[in-house]
């Protein structure tokens, strides 16, 4: 049963909606399991080869088409639900989709969609119960809500930094010459869920290096520490559902003077955009903060993404810290900072914050020693 205040947010966040959706001329938003449903509806459930889709409508209750063995999760929900559950027979499950749709008064009607979370499985269903319906893109309604963090929302992002903070704490004297990237992988697995990591990990864990830290989104191998290497960490924790994402690159023996000022130049790129972002600054700015002092220093063909992305119940949400995002910063944003410098067949450097917009300025949620440590 939720508690009062989460009840609270479920039905002012489902008001906020319809007020949206109504201004938008839509007469519903259909969601996929995921995070917006939880963000939502407080209900959670996974993919699978059984379709669950919600409806929240304008003008009728919540609407839910789930599967009968599912019924248990909205047997408590503090908000009308109007549920039509099936069996394991798929040749019925239209049939359950058209009576939905008919009850909630959606039938030929405009409902708003997520296209990168709707599956065509659902798609299908949905278009054949009801052949007059449409279905629109309102992916920019659901993020520009869930873009904003309110307190709880950010004291979930802070425990999440914190668990990821000690778990690479409690892994760092596992660093050592031969050892492997999937070792430090695992170690670091098993040391975010002893802290207190929700079950499901936000992604897992990038542990690269030499050569194989100039790939940004690279999968640990077999490969073994060697001295003079650049090591590469991206990790991050979950709690109640909110994420964290942190980098931090690590030197094994001494470096090259050329690694040693990559180094150096990603940590000043990395700091130049944290102390630009405020109330009113273009997203852009901030990306252009960190990517000047990378290309002043020579190596801007190097940095080969955006500044960060936004960051919450997803690993990935608006906002999206990069060139031509003239959106303005408010209070309730929260995003990564992670510039970077990848050479290639030879090393990479980045460096990650997570970051929060308040009334007056920033906070930065992680505090991790940034500058480039020798650990061997």
């Amino acid at each position: 049963m939720p508690n009062s205040s989460s009840t609270n947010h479920l039905l002012s966040r489902q008001l906020k909606l319809k007020s949206l959706l109504q201004s938008a001329g839509l007469d519903s938003l259909m969601l996929n399991p995921g995070p917006s449903m939880v963000y939502l509806t407080g209900l959670n459930f996974h993919l699978s080869e059984r379709p669950v889709v919600v409806f929240v409508s304008t003008d009728a209750p919540i609407t839910i088409v789930l599967p009968e063995l599912e019924q248990q999760k909205i047997r408590h929900l503090p908000y009308d639900v109007q549920a039509f559950p099936y069996g394991e027979d798929p040749s019925q499950w239209v049939k359950v989709f058209r009576k939905a749709i008919d009850s909630a008064g959606l039938n030929g009607k405009r409902n708003g969609v997520e296209p990168r979370q709707l599956r065509l499985l659902e798609y299908f269903l949905l278009t054949e119960a009801s052949p007059q319906a449409q279905f629109i893109p309102a992916e920019d309604i659901v993020s520009r809500m869930r873009m904003f963090k309110d307190p709880s929302e950010l004291t979930a992002m802070r425990i999440a930094v914190d668990i990821a903070q000690r778990a690479l704490n409690a892994t760092l004297p596992q660093v050592r010459i031969g050892v492997t990237e999937n070792d430090l992988a695992s170690e670091l697995t098993l040391q975010l869920l002893r802290a207190g990591c929700d079950p499901l990990l936000p992604f897992s864990p990038i542990v690269s290096s030499g050569p194989n830290s100039a790939n940004p989104h690279a999968t640990p191998t077999n490969r073994k520490l060697s001295p003079g290497d650049l090591l590469v960490i991206d990790w991050g924790a979950s709690h109640d559902g909110y994420l964290s994402d942190i980098t931090r690159t690590f030197a094994i023996g001494n470096l090259s003077p050329e690694l040693e000022i990559i180094g150096r130049v990603v940590l000043e790129a990395n700091t130049a955009a944290r102390h630009l972002v405020r109330p009113g600054i273009e997203i852009q700015q901030v990306d252009q903060a960190a990517r000047s002092v990378i290309e002043s220093a020579g190596y801007g063909q190097y940095f080969t993404h955006r500044t960060g992305h936004g960051l919450g119940m997803e690993g990935h949400e608006e906002p999206y810290i990069r060139s031509g995002n003239l959106t303005a910063l408010e209070p309730g944003m929260t995003f990564t900072i992670e510039p970077g410098i990848y050479l290639p067949d030879k090393n990479g450097v980045r460096i990650e914050d997570d970051v929060a917009i308040t009334d007056t300025g920033c906070e930065t949620l992680t505090n991790l020693p940034r500058e480039v440590r020798q650990l061997v």
